[in-house]
Formats: C-alpha cells, structure tokens, sequence
C-alpha cells in the first residue's frame, strides 16, 4: 500500500527528502542547547568566569538562530512536498477513474470517488507532511536527547527509558480498536456525499413534491452516524492524552526527586541537573508528538486503504494488444449475445440476441420499461462488455478494437442527456475539437437547435449552466444531437434522445438524417411508434429478448405488442 502510494511524490521527492535533512538539523541545534546552557551554568556562572559566560553565550545564539532556520526551512519543505503529494495523488486517481469502464463506477459510485479525491487525500496529505517533519523529528530528538541525557546521568536516564514501552503498549492498543471504526467513518461519509449530490441534483424534484423535510431527516440520520463513530473512534483516543500526561509527569516528579538528592550528595551539578530537566522535557514532548503522528495515522489508514483501492482498480475493458485502429463500416453483428450487469450468465438482463444490421441502415428500437434496449445500444461502443456471445461492428469482434478508435466511430446520446458548464460553442466541440464555426452551425441546423439557438442574445456563445440547466429538455436533447454529430461517425445511437421534441421537430430531424448521412448507421431508441415507423428494420424488445423484427408494416401484421402499442398511441393521439 505504502509503495504505490509513494509512487505519487515524483518530482517533490527532493523537498521530502530536504524536510527530513532540515528537521534532523534543528533536532542537533536544539539538542546542543541544554549541554551549552549546563557549561554556561557550571564553567560560567558557579565558576565566577565572565569571559565563559560570553563565550557559551554566543555559541548558544548561534545555535539558536540556526535551530529557527532550520526550523522554519523544514516546515516550509514539508508544506512544499505535502501539497504536492496530495496534488499528484488526486491526478493519478481522477486519471485512473478515467479508465474505468460503467461496471467499474457502478462498483464505487460517484459520491464515493469524490470522497476519496478529497476527504481521504486530505487526510493523507496531512499524514504525510506529519511523517516527513514531526514524524522524524519526534524520533531523532528522543534518541539524541537519551543520548545527551546519558552522558551527564544514566540513572536518570533510566526513569525516561522506562517509559517507552508503556506508552508502547498503549498506543498499540489505541490503533487496533480504532482503525475499524475510521473505515465505517469514511464508507459512511460517502453515503452522505451521496445523499447530498443526489438532493442537490433533484432538487427541482425535492421542491415541487414539497420534500425538503424528508430530505433533511434523511441528511440527519446519516449525519448522526457519522458523529457517533467519530465520538466511539475519538473515546478510544482521547485515552492517548491521560496516558501521555501519566508517564510525563511520573517522570519529572522521579526526575526531580532523585536529581535533587544527587546534586545535595555531589554526584550532580546544578547546570547537569537542569540540562536532565530540558532533556526530559525533550524526550517527553518527543513521546507525546510521536502518540500524535500515531493517531494521525490511525485515522489516515483508512483513507489510504481507500485511495489505493482506487489506484489499483483495473478496467473491466481494456484495449487488447495488437488491436485493429480501423472501423471500415458501420455494419453491426450480434451473433448469440446475452448480457449481465453482474456478470452473472444466470441473471442476464439480455438473452440470445443474434442479429445482422448493415451499414447505413436506420433502426428503430421500440420496447417497455425494463426490457433491454439500452443495455443492447451500450454493448456496441463496449461501454459494458457482452456476458456470452460474441458483438461485431465492422465485421470485427469489438474486444478486438483499440477502445478509443471504436468509440470514435460510434456517437451515443443517452438517455439522460448532459451538458457541461461552458458556452454552446464549447459543449457542441466536445464532438469534434477542430469543427469549424461553420460545422458547428451545419450540425445543429441538422439537429433543429439551430433555430432556438439565433434568438439568443448571445446566439453560440450562450452560456450554458452546469447540467444544461438554462435550456429545456428539449434544446438540451438538440443541442446533444448536435454534438454527435460532429464526429461524424459510422454509428449513430440516440438512446430515446427525441422524447422531449415536439412531432414535427422529430419528423425534420429524422429527414435531416436521411438526406445528410445516408452511410452512417443508426439506431433509435423510442417510444413513440412514429419516430420508428419510417426506419428500414424496427426491434421489438421484451424482458430482454427480440420478440420481433421487421418494418411497420410487417409488425403491424405479425407482432402483438407492436400493434397493441402502435394502436393505443393512435386511439390517444385521436382522443
């Protein structure tokens, strides 16, 4: 875990090495002081010698002013490199969530991924900017300070040793009752993104049913769980504190009590004596900061978990080697296809589809609720791959296909259609960065946005808000049309794309199709029999099969549901 992680400092490696260098520096000058001050004290003062006293008196400057140097040196290394770990980690996990296939997001969810490129690397972040100063610092300055404690008493020092495996022992017991809890504390921290992002995403939905309230117990209850697990996380640690302050005070009152008695019995100077006191105030701060990074590092355990679970996921689709670069048609292949969100051949949601779809035919795909047909479309450009079965665009098993060339060949507008924050002119050139205003202008006249578009103040370079917010549905499935279509590919899929257009708006942009890409092959996705009824092969899906095939006039005659739906849309349409 440690390693991949570290794999993300790349170019902060030198201030994460300096931050260590500079701190072992401020730890030696900070060392130092207390043996000059013992000097001072019995070379100096008791001695009745000013000319010593002036001499350790700068030489105890000097280190000083070094110690602050170094110190604030260290502290901006660590600032430095913190920054750009946690920088680089965010990079190398949003890059990494750009592999994924659906199946790999739907196994994290969105709100979770969010929660790991923020909470989690901000804890890890602080973690690391801990080891890489007081982390160190804490360590080197108790064995330093043992050591320096040692030269002046060693019966002392032992009072100071003794110590160590009590707080050992302590912390060790700390961090394996809390680390379970700070996972559940995170799992449940994307649960609450969750909650917040799916409210704030319908919130239009939220006001209109008069929900806030429901919302807000919701938002509450999760919020309660969080609150409790940190309260049963932070009980277990807010033993470090009391434990700390026993062993520190336990060892300045033996400290004292037996170093008074050696300096009354001549087997200590004053200036010793005091110069023990500050080493013990050194390796008891030192022991204390060292409980701190330990439970910093309980806490961010967790994340870390986390984050690497993320750097370590695989696509689900990869583009295999030697893969084929060319889509030479639009001709479409199921040969035998069925589908599982799961993975599982016995809950397939998609069974035994075999069909043959040359290139440039128009499609229409009609069935209900829950019987397939997005999951049939999603399987061409290999946004999920088949569980059995074998899908060919172009004569080419799909696996076989670098995955970027196969999606640049295949244009999907979904069912929910998505806009981003940006101008109309930078929402329609995600289809095509290098389109001219001119194409851009042709697409969307083919899509019929131009129209709507001109009586914009400012026409193309119209702001569009986050999730096309400004603009109805059905600009908004115009101007995603549109989009598609600048990449001019082989196959277009409009995945009940139209619904939100008026009758005609449909007929003008099915016409536009016809006359303006006659070779691109197109499969539509609908609801309403006349956006079909003029396709060359319509599907008829039901509960995941192809209960039938043909042309409206040949499933008008041969197939049930299709003349059961075509006729209650005309009864509906007469009423």
């Amino acid at each position: 875990m440690v390693k991949k992680l570290m794999q993300s400092i790349r170019e902060y490696k030198l201030p994460s090495i300096l931050a260590p260098l500079t701190v072992i520096m401020e730890v030696v000058m900070e060392v130092v002081i207390p043996f000059l001050m013992a000097k001072l004290i019995d070379e100096g003062i008791d001695a009745g010698d000013m000319d010593q006293v002036v001499h350790y008196g700068v030489i105890l400057l000097g280190c000083c002013i070094l110690s602050l140097t170094f110190g604030a040196l260290a502290g901006t290394f660590a600032s430095y490199a913190s920054a750009g770990f946690a920088k680089n980690l965010r990079h190398d996990m949003f890059y990494q969530a750009q592999t994924y296939s659906f199946s790999n997001i739907d196994k994290f969810s969105p709100a979770s991924i969010v929660t790991r490129l923020t909470t989690d690397v901000t804890n890890v972040q602080n973690a690391y900017q801990m080891i890489i100063r007081t982390a160190l610092r804490s360590p080197t300055m108790l064995i330093f300070s043992m050591i320096m404690a040692f030269q002046f008493s060693m019966k002392l020092s032992l009072i100071y040793l003794a110590a160590i495996p009590i707080l050992g022992v302590g912390l060790i017991f700390i961090s394996v009752k809390t680390h379970p809890i700070f996972q559940k504390v995170f799992d449940t921290y994307d649960t609450l993104n969750n909650v917040t992002q799916e409210n704030l995403y319908g919130v239009r939905v939220v006001k209109s049913f008069v929900r806030e309230e429901h919302e807000k117990e919701k938002f509450s209850k999760i919020s309660e769980k969080i609150y409790t697990l940190f309260v049963k996380a932070e009980k277990r640690i807010a033993f470090n504190s009391p434990l700390m302050q026993f062993c520190m005070y336990a060892c300045m009152i033996l400290a004292c009590w037996f170093g008074a008695r050696m300096v009354v019995g001549g087997s200590l100077t004053t200036g010793s004596l005091m110069s023990m006191m500050t080493y013990a105030i050194q390796i008891l701060s030192s022991l204390m900061m060292l409980s701190m990074v330990f439970v910093m590092i309980t806490i961010s355990r967790a994340s870390m978990e986390r984050i690497v679970e993320i750097l370590d996921e695989v696509s689900d689709i990869q583009s295999p080697k030697n893969a084929v670069i060319e889509v030479k048609d639009g001709s479409i292949d199921f040969e035998n296809v069925s589908f599982s969100y799961s993975q599982r051949a016995d809950k397939c949601c998609l069974e035994h589809m075999t069909l043959h779809i040359p290139a440039g035919m128009t499609v229409g795909i009609l069935g209900g609720t829950g019987s397939a047909k997005s999951s049939l479309v999603q399987l061409i450009p290999r946004l999920y791959d088949a569980t059995l079965g074998t899908v060919k665009v172009g004569g080419v098993d799909v696996k076989d296909y670098d995955v970027e060339t196969l999606r640049e060949e295949v244009a999907m507008v979904l069912q929910k259609n998505v806009l981003f924050s940006g101008t109309i002119k930078e929402n329609l050139r995600w289809g095509n960065p290098d389109a001219t205003d001119e194409e851009l202008e042709h697409a969307c006249r083919l899509a019929q946005a131009d129209e709507f578009i001109q009586t914009f103040p400012d026409k193309y370079d119209t702001y569009i808000e986050q999730g096309g917010a400004n603009v109805s549905g059905g600009q908004k499935q115009r101007l995603c049309i549109a989009r598609a279509l600048l990449k001019h590919p082989k196959i277009l899929i409009l995945d009940d794309s139209t619904s939100a257009v008026d009758t005609r708006t449909d007929v003008l942009i099915r016409q536009a199709f016809r006359e303006e890409i006659p070779n691109t092959t197109k499969l539509i996705i609908a609801q309403r029999v006349t956006s079909l009824m003029d396709a060359d092969l319509i599907l008829v899906l039901d509960e995941g099969k192809l209960n039938g095939m043909g042309t409206h006039e040949e499933l008008l005659q041969s197939n049930e549901i299709y003349r059961e739906v075509y006729q209650s849309q005309q009864k509906g349409s007469v009423e």
